[in-house]
């Protein structure tokens, strides 16, 4: 019999949402959460989940490397032939910690892995080229189509097996390629993908390209000293306690905070919630990455014509693409309506 270790988050093991997700590793025998589909699709096969690890999302990326250094003396208690790690869908953190979890298992114990999770996930971006990542729908809504691939490659890795293309087993582009025999020589395949190209037909090329977004500059402001200036920040600079709960990698979310009357961020009443930079001389004077002081001093001055009396602020640290454009399309709605005509960026 094959044995199978699964990791999950406080999540879909039942344990709490984001009020559990400081919950530390702990590791169950048998299969719980998307364990239990998993597993009915292995017993056909021989195979069987004999534990699940358990992480809560906050605790693995605050504490990556205790957090991996205690996983993997749960997982070597079992001696499992294959391990699985989600599916984590969209969700940033739980994504980060799969594919953080799922490499240190395949290069400290040698043991094939498998997670799965959307590709804007940036867990995705961040493992791919170590590991088979099964590409999924962006929420749960997808587990059904996901589990059923995430066997059939767990079964192929684990049993030696050649793998197939992205397309044909379904895992997400590695970057990786590998010569092959074709019946047709390089300048005639050429040729056809043109031909078909002109003709606005389909085609498949043989080398995908990297595509990047192209973002044209806006005017200059005409005139800056009659401007609204609004501070929009990636460097989780936050009312003291956070508030909203902005999550210190992967964030879900953004806040919104009124800083009118106020000249000067002081370390009593704004801290950072990033959770991807020494945050000490951020706390020390929460201005070194929001410049309020700076900027009021310049609003008295007349060298703008205001500051806005909001400012937006995440973090950026681990942040799906998908996730920051989405903040930005509801920031931007925000600003206009507000009459601000131009943004500074702060990041850290």
């Amino acid at each position: 019999m094959i044995k199978v270790v699964h990791y999950i988050n406080q999540f879909y093991a039942g344990i709490g949402g984001e009020e559990k997700a400081n919950y530390k590793p702990e590791v169950r025998d048998g299969f719980l959460g998307p364990g239990m589909g998993l597993n009915g699709l292995f017993k056909k096969e021989d195979v069987e989940i004999v534990a699940t690890v358990i992480c809560g999302d906050s605790y693995f990326n605050e504490n990556i490397e205790d957090a991996k250094s205690e996983i993997l003396d749960m997982v070597k208690k079992y001696s499992p032939d294959l391990f699985i790690a989600g599916p984590a869908f969209n969700a940033g953190r739980y994504g980060m910690a799969c594919g953080a979890v799922s490499k240190e298992v395949q290069d400290k114990l040698g043991i094939p892995a498998v997670t799965a999770m959307y590709p804007e996930n940036p867990g995705a971006d961040l493992f791919k080229k170590y590991l088979y990542i099964i590409e999924t729908k962006n929420s749960a809504a997808g587990m059904r189509k996901a589990l059923p691939k995430i066997v059939s490659l767990s079964l192929k890795l684990v049993r030696g097996e050649k793998i197939g293309s992205p397309e044909e087993e379904g895992y997400i582009e590695r970057g990786i390629r590998k010569n092959c025999f074709s019946d047709e020589r390089g300048s005639k395949r050429a040729v056809d993908m043109l031909v078909h190209k002109l003709k606005g037909e389909s085609f498949t090329t043989e080398f995908k390209m990297p595509v990047f977004d192209k973002v044209d500059p806006n005017p200059a402001v005409k005139d800056i000293t009659k401007a609204k200036i609004a501070l929009v920040t990636s460097g989780g600079i936050v009312p003291k306690g956070n508030p909203d709960h902005v999550e210190s990698s992967s964030a879900s979310k953004f806040g919104k905070y009124n800083i009118e009357g106020i000249e000067d961020l002081t370390p009593e009443n704004f801290q950072t919630a990033h959770g991807g930079y020494d945050p000490t001389y951020a706390n020390e004077d929460p201005d070194r990455v929001l410049p309020v002081d700076v900027l009021r001093k310049m609003e008295k001055e007349g060298k703008i014509g205001s500051l806005h009396n909001y400012y937006y602020a995440t973090v950026g640290n681990g942040t799906a693409v998908a996730s920051a454009k989405k903040f930005a399309d509801a920031i931007v709605k925000e600003l206009v309506a507000d009459g601000v005509e131009a943004v500074i960026l702060t990041s850290t």
